[in-house]
């Protein structure tokens, strides 16, 4: 490997794990975002359990 690619690697290496650190905090709008999401998706996933539900019985298969 050449110089100059030694000295970028470890540059970009150094920037990757100086700006790591920042992206694990977050802000009260990230987690109003996640908690919309997980909302979101629990409600999904109860639709379809009733969709499923309803399908079943429609076909006489009561459970």
């Amino acid at each position: 490997m050449k110089p100059v690619q030694i000295v970028s690697a470890a540059l970009v290496v150094s920037a990757l794990l100086v700006a790591l650190p920042g992206c694990e905090k977050q802000g009260p709008a990230e987690q109003a975002g996640e908690s919309i999401d997980n909302a979101a998706e629990r409600a999904g996933d109860q639709i379809e359990k009733a969709g499923e539900a309803i399908k079943d019985t429609a076909q006489g298969d009561n459970k």
